[in-house]
């Protein structure tokens, strides 16, 4: 059995392309299914499955990721940074048109390997994952492979010290402790984290020290890995308001050191910007980051149901004006997550983060798989588990793929999300009799 998953895990990184859909979602399926069923049978054989899952990463080590292209846009920030040049300052459209393209090796092949849709925005990639673009871009300013073998090193370091502390936060919060592997595991973490280069894993990693840290009631040193992990992706400050109602019941702690712990998280996260700031980068970073609302559509739920609507009702896309509303709605639903539940235990306030970071990618208008990752490692520490059935949905969105066009499968999507939204009305369900 493990033989047949490193064997598809080789085919997934060598022998892939994103248009192969039959293919793609053939091997996943199998992946996951094995899986869990060697976690099931082996989940008191802790150094197998470690070992498991670390040679599964290794497999990727010299493969160039083929599910997404965002990794050029890594290394062209990062190859920049490593000229002392700010990357949030210009587009890589412009630099090619500026007659600059020869300060960065090998531009050309950057620019058309993550396309003009990435080209001709600005980056809106915090400066801690803009860290490791650097070190690839220093290490290896010449060589692609070398630059993604270095991004992927450091990722798959990161799954592992991610996993210490998973097991960690389990111990204290009396839970299974091989549900670790349950993220450990998952192919979805596997294949979009260490396979395509996503960052959220780095996200996920300071996010859970900073929780393990939190429970330990050293909230400063919390603070600053919270920070950290917002400085890698912006998403962890939707938690943020959640954190008063434990601040304010739990002993060692109070709404003093609540002012505290966002004092130190938004200071944290301000040093991090602090050899990039600059006016620009404030307007550049900003438009980047709205784009993801008013002009981007991918994989949505809510909004795909509102789109919809729209067209039947006014006969035209809607999302310049759903983009702009769907944010405060997120807002508001966290805000009541926060103040109307009351999160003064720490299995609590990790359901209330789960459902936080459920609102928020229910209501969004793009849900690209790994995106997934980030609450399926939340989940892990509760007893829902629709976000493992998430991680293999989600899968479905890579449909839209061919080889010339794209092509949202939209019944795939309804699919999806009946699927998901099901399970967790299941358990909703099963939750409430529980404490009936």
């Amino acid at each position: 059995m493990m033989l047949a998953v490193i064997a598809m895990y080789f085919t997934f990184a060598y022998d892939l392309v994103r248009s192969d859909f039959i293919k793609l979602i053939s091997l996943y399926t199998a992946l996951f299914l094995l899986s869990f069923k060697l976690i099931q049978l082996q989940k008191l054989n802790w150094k197998l499955l470690l070992g498991l899952g670390i040679v599964c990463r290794l497999i990727f080590l010299f493969a160039i990721p083929n599910l997404s292209q965002d990794f050029y846009r890594f290394i062209w920030d990062g190859r920049l940074i490593a000229q002392g040049i700010n990357p949030y300052l210009s587009t890589p459209q412009q630099w090619m048109q500026s007659g600059n393209f020869e300060v960065i090796e090998q531009s050309r092949q950057l620019v058309e390997g993550m396309q003009a849709l990435n080209a001709s925005h600005f980056t809106n990639y915090p400066p801690v994952s803009q860290g490791v673009y650097a070190l690839a871009g220093m290490l290896f300013p010449k060589s692609i492979l070398g630059s993604v073998i270095v991004m992927r090193l450091v990722l798959i370091f990161v799954d592992i010290i991610t996993f210490i502390f998973i097991c960690k936060l389990l111990k204290r919060l009396a839970l299974p402790t091989h549900q670790a592997f349950w993220y450990f595991l998952n192919p979805l973490v596997i294949i979009e984290l260490t396979g395509n280069l996503h960052f959220e894993g780095l996200m996920v990693m300071f996010l859970v020290i900073s929780f393990y840290f939190l429970l330990k009631k050293k909230w400063i040193w919390a603070a600053v890995l919270f920070g950290f992990s917002v400085s890698v992706k912006l998403l962890p400050l939707v938690l943020l308001p959640l954190f008063f109602h434990y601040f304010r019941k739990q002993e060692k702690l109070n709404l003093y050191k609540l002012i505290g712990f966002y004092g130190v998280t938004f200071l944290t996260v301000l040093l991090t910007f602090l050899p990039f700031l600059s006016v620009e980068l404030i307007q550049n970073f900003g438009d980047s980051v709205a784009l993801w609302f008013t002009k981007f559509e991918f994989n949505a739920s809510v909004y795909y149901l509102i789109r919809w609507i729209g067209f039947q009702t006014i006969g035209w896309n809607v999302i310049g004006i759903v983009g702009k509303i769907l944010p405060i709605v997120i807002l508001l639903g966290v805000l009541v997550v926060s103040f109307f539940r009351k999160n003064n235990s720490e299995k609590i306030l990790l359901i209330s983060m789960l459902f936080a970071f459920s609102i928020y990618f229910l209501l969004s208008t793009t849900v690209h798989p790994w995106y997934v990752v980030t609450p399926l490692a939340i989940s892990i520490f509760t007893r829902y588990k629709f976000l493992v059935v998430w991680s293999f949905t989600v899968i479905f969105s890579y449909s839209a793929y061919g080889l010339t066009n794209f092509d949202e499968k939209l019944w795939l999507v309804v699919l999806e999300y009946l699927l998901v939204i099901g399970f967790l009305i299941y358990e909703w369900k099963k939750e409430k009799l529980r404490f009936s």
